[in-house]
């Protein structure tokens, strides 16, 4: 069995072991168990740290990554390259943990716990789950909602214990014994002892991950933002040197964007307020100059309209328009009343860099099925397309000729 050193001292980086066993996974990675280890295996929520071992006299060899045994009785050191003879059973090693790891993992960890039990304890929100990545930290908490002003009440109580500096230690209980120390979750299926992680006169809480010595090691706690997931609220929050940098990213992009409007940040929702109203506005004068230009284009279509068979045919192919605005102004032509008890059948076409389409439509309840035409049109074009009786639409790639597509079309009107 692996003895596990960060118990006792998640201040330790540096240790001296004997490699019990040599391994090789069934992804075909080599690992190494030693019979002592202050490398911490990915477990809990918390990721794995990593490092060297150095055997006398050789290169150090990269640990990238540590797990537990499936019984979780040893723990497995991944090496980065395949090891040489000199790795072997009762071989004396020096392992080294990367120390700015550890040191942001012990941060964020006992941030977690803090900022967990400052839920607990102001919105009696419990936390389901705790994941920590390489960009942020996460809990799940077991609530339905969180207003902004309860995000802010946790974080700034979090902050409140991590600036008192109160001691955090580690203690050993039963089951019963944690429950009594009012343990604020007690992992089921577990007799023996507990290792329990006591913030002083604030959480108590089972864990096995390594932690800060004293809540002011943590530096800050940031929470950055909470989204609805199931089964609760997720708070993405940063901690120590990690919350420095993230506040500093996100001051140099704050101040990039108020330069952008030649304000200053304090005012800047004001001025993207101010913005997206502009462009609101923008957008409905936009809609309607465009509604009025396919006003304008089918009103002059109808007008070059030719009969042909049971009805007046249009012919068009727009060269600068795209096919939203196509079928605007098709929809215009088919809502025009029968021109001398003939309906109207509007055959167009648009065509761009990247995409060509065409857009069939005839006065509501016209004798003519547009679908079906459409579908003609397609076999011959190799594109794909779909619509009603009255409207169908489709498309086709580019430089296809529409123009001839749409002549042989208004041929089956005459003849089909």
């Amino acid at each position: 069995m692996t003895e596990r050193l960060y118990y006792a001292d998640s201040f330790l980086y540096e240790f001296r072991a004997v490699i019990t066993e040599v391994v090789t996974g069934a992804d075909g990675r080599s690992a190494v168990v030693l019979d002592r280890t202050a490398f911490y295996p990915e477990s809990g929520g918390q990721p794995c740290d990593t490092g060297t071992l150095v055997i006398d006299g050789m290169p150090g060899l990269r640990v990238v990554a540590v797990a537990e045994t499936e019984n979780g009785s040893e723990i497995l050191h991944y090496l980065e390259e395949p090891p040489g003879p000199a790795v072997c059973r009762d071989a004396p090693v020096t392992g080294s943990v990367d120390l700015a790891r550890r040191s942001q993992h012990r941060q964020e960890h006992s941030g977690q716990h803090i900022l967990s039990g400052a839920f607990l304890k102001l919105f009696q929100m419990a936390t389901l789950s705790f994941h920590m990545g390489e960009a942020g930290c996460t809990i799940d908490l077991d609530a339905r909602s969180l207003s902004e002003d309860q995000l802010r009440q946790a974080e700034e109580l979090a902050n409140r214990v991590v600036w008192e500096d109160r001691p955090v230690e580690v203690r050993w209980a039963t089951p019963e014994e944690a429950q009594a120390l009012g343990a604020r979750k007690i992992p089921s299926g577990i007799p023996g002892p507990l290792r329990l992680i006591d913030i002083r006169d604030f959480d108590v809480n089972a864990c096995g991950g390594t932690h800060v010595s004293r809540t002011g090691q943590v530096g800050a706690v940031l929470v950055r933002r909470c989204e609805k997931v199931k089964p609760g609220m997720r708070v993405e929050f940063v901690c120590g040197a990690r919350a420095v940098r993230a506040a500093g990213r996100d001051y140099a992009l704050l101040t990039e964007a108020a330069s952008l409007y030649s304000t200053h940040v304090s005012e800047l929702p004001g001025q993207i307020r101010k913005s997206l109203e502009e462009i609101k506005t923008g957008q409905k004068e936009r809609k309607q100059l465009l509604d009025d230009l396919a006003e304008l284009y089918a009103l002059k279509l109808v007008g070059q309209a030719l009969p042909v068979g049971k009805c007046q045919v249009i012919t068009w192919v727009f060269g600068d328009r795209d096919a939203a605005f196509v079928k605007l102004v098709a929809q215009k032509i088919a809502a025009y009343p029968p021109v001398s008890g003939q309906s109207t059948v509007a055959l167009l076409g648009c065509v761009s860099n990247s995409q060509a389409a065409l857009v069939f439509a005839q006065t509501t309840g016209g004798p003519y099925d547009m679908t079906m035409l459409m579908h003609g049109a397609m076999e011959v074009l190799g594109g794909r397309g779909g619509g009603n009786k009255d409207l169908a639409h489709g498309g086709a790639p580019a430089g296809s000729d529409l123009d001839r597509v749409i002549a042989e079309s208004a041929e089956f009107l005459a003849y089909g």
